[in-house]
Parts: structure tokens; C-alpha cells; sequence
């Protein structure tokens, strides 16, 4: 089964397969031949976020972080997994959500940004689903909700509005190249 993989960034000329040539959304190229994308369903207070399963390298239980001096305010700091260095940010923090403690169901999604893992705090892990690409649709831009410019785009799963999410798109450009230096020093990755 063919995923998507990153492209453009634009994420303007969405085409389910219309007209021929390449196809982005959000910033990701989606290839004519991709029918589906298995993802990983997570929380964030009452809203249903999903992460293209291919950008997933594991889900665990929140681990001890230590602190990172002048780092954005959504990065809670630094876990030692396995050896590896790996920042932690708090997707909630990112978002704009208000309430951000933490309590049993909270997990890490350990996905890799900018050639870097990356811990993502979520509220919790719901479910792994397949998503149709032609089910997908624009990420809502008009209505501000809660990390509108990270999606790639939205669509609805068992009557649930899930939106999908654009890891690459978490982290402006600055803190993307801090990452790619963190990585290069600490040998994550």
C-alpha cells in the first residue's frame, strides 16, 4: 500500500484525482495511485486528531523529562529512550488548548520531524483507522479552531470529525533547523 509523503508546500491545489500529475494537500504530495492512508487516531481535550501511521515509530507511556533551557514553550524538554535524545513537545500547548495536565491516558507518539525524533504528548491514543483520500477534505481555515494550520485535512471516521495532522507543519522553520542541529550533535536518529 502506497502513504503520503511529503511535497509542496502550498497545500492549495487539492485533487482527488481529477486531473493528471501530482497532488498536494497541507503540504503533503499525495501520489494518483494512493487509495487510503492508515493513521493513528489520538485526542487533544475533546477533539480527534490522526497522524499518517508511517510517521509513528512507537506509542508509549509519558517517561521522565528532563528540562531544556530556552526552548519554545510547547517543548516540555528531553527523554532518554533507549539511548536516544529525544525533545518532547506538548501537542496540547501547541495547539492553544488551555488545560494541558497530565493524567493515565496520556502517551508520546514518537514520530520523526525534520530528520529528528520527536515526542508528541496527546491526551490519548483512540484507535488506528484506514482513511479514504477521497474522503478527505480542507482543513477548515476560516474557522480558527485549535492548530488549524497544522492539518492536512479533515474528514469524518465512524461520525467522529477527524482532522489529520502535518507533523512538519508543528514547528516553524527556526525551531525545525534547531532540531536538525539537536540531532546532529546528540546523534538521535
Amino acid at each position: 500500500m502506497k502513504h503520503a509523503g511529503q511535497g509542496s508546500e502550498d497545500g492549495q491545489n487539492w485533487d482527488p484525482g481529477l486531473t493528471p500529475g501530482p497532488v498536494t494537500r497541507g503540504g503533503i504530495l499525495l501520489d494518483r495511485d494512493i487509495q487510503e492512508i492508515k493513521v493513528v487516531c489520538f485526542r487533544l481535550g475533546q477533539d480527534t486528531f490522526a497522524l499518517d501511521i508511517m510517521r509513528v515509530k512507537e506509542i508509549i507511556k509519558p517517561l521522565k523529562l528532563s528540562g531544556l533551557p530556552e526552548a519554545p514553550s510547547f517543548v516540555e524538554g528531553v527523554i532518554n529512550l533507549r539511548g536516544s535524545i529525544i525533545p518532547v513537545v506538548d501537542l496540547r500547548k501547541r495547539f492553544g488548548y488551555s488545560d494541558c495536565s497530565y493524567h493515565a491516558e496520556c502517551r508520546l507518539l514518537i514520530t520523526v520531524v525534520a530528520r529528528q525524533l520527536v515526542g508528541l504528548i496527546v491526551d490519548a491514543v483512540t484507535e488506528v483507522v484506514t482513511i479514504q483520500v477521497r474522503e478527505l477534505r480542507p482543513a477548515p481555515s476560516v474557522a480558527k479552531v485549535s492548530g488549524y494550520r497544522y492539518l492536512i485535512g479533515v474528514c469524518l471516521v465512524k461520525d467522529v470529525l477527524v482532522m489529520l495532522v502535518n507533523p512538519d507543519k508543528i514547528f516553524g522553520h527556526r525551531v525545525s533547523n534547531e532540531l536538525q542541529r539537536f540531532s546532529t550533535e546528540t546523534g538521535a536518529v
